[in-house]
């Protein structure tokens, strides 16, 4: 592929060099028309039962992308008070936000209970402690359903090294529980971790899912999770996560599952990445080259604080060159072998490391792609940096400033 930005329009005819002079650098930039689209995709990963995709916006909280997902018709998932207030903030009725939560205190559960949003207890104690402060409640359980899945360990949430779920051994007590405080179990859920394009563990997961789901009754709804993956290394041609053939194998589980329990309760997913990492990249400016002990070092000014997946992860993002407006193309003749750094004081800070680039001179601009997801929600104030601006390239081929440049009066107003 010679570039994923041209070859998708992703500018919609816009000069990025002129957007990252208006708005600066690092910028983060998203594609209203991929968002929606991918939207689009996970909303009808299961057509012909009772189903629901839920946005799991902890990948991106935009208020503009949370009112795109709430206009295609998906649901959210939350995993804070803060993604709830977002939620809300957006839009969305309490009923379509489904809370997800993990070791939290009364009063966030609290807030989820007097805003009548459907929450999920994670553990044992937290649904003893959902009993004991709203007695005679409905809520879901997390099930740990025994497989993970995962492009990282840190990001497998599921199996016997994790700390998610109650695991299987547990489901009397939450009977029992349930009992004692006169809960009303509606829903289960489970998620097996993220980036994952075999869904070969995920479908595991929903035949265990099912499975456990037969020693629950008259269930209102069974949430199979998330965890999609997209392909990182596009320039290389890397094949997308093929949801045709998972919807059919999806598809043909429930077909076995609904004669056997007797009805078909309400099915969903909680997709996140795959609805906003291609739809996003960042916009970022070259302003150092050196050389170090035979190593060619390009510095910019996508530090850690603004990616931190490479660091964290050791993620692959591919990187485009953008030189006076244009792509600089991935020529094999003219390739060098660079490592892409930022402007945070770690030795971590690294967007890639030995990497055939194309060649780069100062002032050029990187675009790093598939930065949608987990770019912006994941970023900080490390060195006391100030947050990028976000903007949306919208369907008409407009763009729109979605979220301002934090400012250094923003940082001091909390003194």
């Amino acid at each position: 592929m010679r570039s994923y930005i041209e070859q998708a329009d992703f500018f919609k005819g816009n000069d990025p060099e002129k957007i990252a002079e208006e708005f600066g650098t690092p910028l983060y930039v998203y594609n209203e028309d991929i968002i929606r689209d991918r939207m689009r995709r996970v909303a009808n990963v299961i057509t012909k039962y009772p189903y629901r995709a839920n946005y799991s916006c902890k990948t991106n909280t935009n208020l503009d992308i949370l009112k795109i997902a709430l206009s295609v018709g998906v649901n959210a998932d939350a995993m804070s008070e803060g993604e709830m207030r977002m939620l809300l903030k957006a839009g969305f009725p309490p009923e379509r936000i489904f809370y997800v939560c993990n070791n939290v205190s009364a009063d966030e559960m609290r807030f989820a209970i007097d805003n009548g949003i459907p929450i999920s207890l994670d553990s044992l104690d937290q649904l003893r402690l959902f009993g004991e402060i709203n007695r005679g409640g409905r809520c879901a359980v997390r099930i740990n359903p025994g497989v993970g899945a995962g492009h990282h360990e840190k990001v497998v949430t599921a199996g016997k090294k994790t700390k998610f779920g109650i695991a299987e051994e547990d489901i009397d007590k939450i009977f029992d529980i349930a009992a004692e405080h006169d809960l009303k179990i509606v829903g289960i859920n489970q998620h097996v971790g993220s980036q994952f394009l075999d869904a070969t563990p995920f479908l595991a997961a929903v035949d265990n899912l099912l499975r456990i789901a037969m020693k629950f009754g008259d269930l209102e709804f069974i949430d199979f999770g998330g965890g999609y993956g997209i392909p990182y290394h596009k320039l290389d041609d890397e094949k997308e996560f093929d949801m045709e053939h998972f919807s059919k194998e999806f598809t043909e589980k429930l077909d076995r599952f609904i004669p056997q329990y007797g009805s078909a309760p309400l099915f969903k997913s909680e997709p996140g990445r795959y609805c906003v990492a291609e739809g996003g990249v960042i916009l970022g400016r070259v302003h150092s080259i050196k050389q170090n002990s035979g190593i060619k070092y390009i510095g910019t000014d996508v530090g850690m604080n603004v990616l931190v997946r490479p660091s964290m992860y050791d993620s692959w993002h591919d990187i485009e060159v953008i030189s006076n407006g244009h792509v600089v193309y991935r020529d094999k003749d003219e390739l060098e072998k660079v490592t892409v750094c930022g402007n945070i004081c770690e030795s971590g800070d690294v967007l890639c490391k030995d990497r055939e680039m194309p060649k780069i001179a100062d002032n050029d601009l990187i675009c790093v792609l598939d930065a949608g997801a987990y770019g912006y929600s994941m970023c900080s104030s490390y060195n006391t940096r100030l947050r990028p601006a976000e903007v949306m390239i919208c369907s008409d081929g407009s763009v729109k400033l979605i979220r301002r440049r934090e400012t250094f009066e923003d940082m001091f107003a909390f003194y």
